[in-house]
Order: C-alpha cells, then sequence, then structure tokens
C-alpha cells in the first residue's frame, strides 16, 4: 500500500483528469474525482500515453446473481461508453496498435436465469465463457469458437485458458518458454501449456 501511495503521489498530475477538456469528459462520461469505471477509462488512456506498461481497470458492478435485466441496462451504458472513447482516443493517438486491450471475466454466467430475491440473476459457470481482444495486432471483427444455442457447451473450436494466455504474451513479444529462476534457484516456466490462437493475429 505505501509504494502503491508512493507511486501515485509522485505524479498527482497524471491521476487528475480535471483539467481534461470538457468534452473529453463527456465524450468517457467521466467525472473528476468520481472513481467511476468511465473516468478510470480515461485515466488508462492517460496512463498509456505516459508508457505505464500493464494497466487494470475494475468495475465493480459487473456481477449480476440478482436483478440482472436491471442491472444491464444501467451497467452496459455506462461500460460502452467508457471503452469506446478509449478505443478511439487509443486510434487517434496512434497507441491502438501499440496496446493489447483484454475485455473479459474470470468465468461465464449460467445460461438458465435464476430465481434471487432481488430479480433473477446469473450465477458462476465456468463451461462456456467470452473474451474479447483488441488492438496489438489482433485481427479485428474474429470470431474463434462457437457455443450452443443456450451458451451451455463450448460446440466449434475450444480454447482453454492457457490457449488465451499463450496468445496474450505472443502479442506481447513474450516467449511463453521462457525459464526463470527463482530465490532458491527452482527454474519456473512462464507458460508450461497453452497454443497461440492464431486465427486472432494480424
Amino acid at each position: 500500500y505505501e509504494m502503491a501511495f508512493r507511486m501515485q503521489m509522485s505524479v498527482p498530475e497524471l491521476v487528475d483528469i480535471s483539467k481534461e477538456p470538457t468534452g473529453v469528459l463527456d465524450l468517457y462520461g467521466a467525472k473528476p474525482g468520481d472513481g467511476s469505471f468511465n473516468s478510470n477509462c480515461l485515466l488508462a488512456r492517460r496512463l498509456a500515453e505516459r508508457g505505464v506498461r500493464f494497466i487494470q481497470l475494475y468495475h465493480r458492478g459487473w456481477d449480476h446473481h440478482g436483478n440482472v435485466k436491471g442491472a444491464m441496462q444501467t451497467t452496459s451504458k455506462l461500460v460502452d461508453q467508457g471503452c469506446a472513447a478509449l478505443i478511439k482516443d487509443l486510434k487517434g493517438s496512434g497507441l491502438w496498435e501499440d496496446t493489447l486491450i483484454l475485455w473479459g471475466g474470470e468465468f461465464g454466467r449460467t445460461p438458465r436465469l435464476n430465481t434471487d430475491a432481488r430479480g433473477p440473476g446469473r450465477d458462476h459457470w465456468n463451461r462456456a465463457f467470452s473474451l474479447t481482444l483488441g488492438g496489438g495486432g489482433i485481427k479485428t471483427g474474429v470470431v474463434v469458437g462457437a457455443t450452443d444455442k443456450h451458451a451451455a457447451e463450448v460446440t466449434e473450436r475450444p480454447v482453454s485458458v492457457p490457449d488465451f494466455a499463450a496468445t496474450v504474451y505472443h502479442a506481447l513479444g513474450m516467449k511463453p518458454d521462457s525459464v526463470a529462476l527463482a530465490p532458491d534457484g527452482r527454474p519456473l516456466e512462464a507458460l508450461p501449456e497453452g497454443n497461440v490462437v492464431h486465427e486472432l493475429m494480424a
């Protein structure tokens, strides 16, 4: 926590989006100081412009175990706006081809709605889920794999989590087969398994 605090306080002008033009704030749906996902999308663009190599955006309200219909109507609008603005800015600044964008969660959602007291929602489902990639040498408009009509089971071209990781490594120019040594001298493989999804590579 201390290190994170020092890093942020060392560049206060970088994390202060209040000096962004009104048109830019409106594009993102961002408001200085609100800590929203939309404001963090704008902050991500500022970090990328300064050469920060890894940026994670987390949306706290995407876990819709209850009232999925109402929650999606609100959440999707905000997230779509922030993400679209970030992509537009990255393309306009020339950073798009050098920036790999990943959009996803850690698992999928049940094909059938539950009976949550707050309203029907969707619970955890690990047998089929999707991820979106863009920029960083990734082909646009490509869909790899398919599920049945209920999005319950993978029916075509399954892609494993290690395959996804290998693809990210490849896009970033990292070597999946590299080996590092732990402090006690034990060899640690960067990625012991997984194959690059070449259909996604431009």
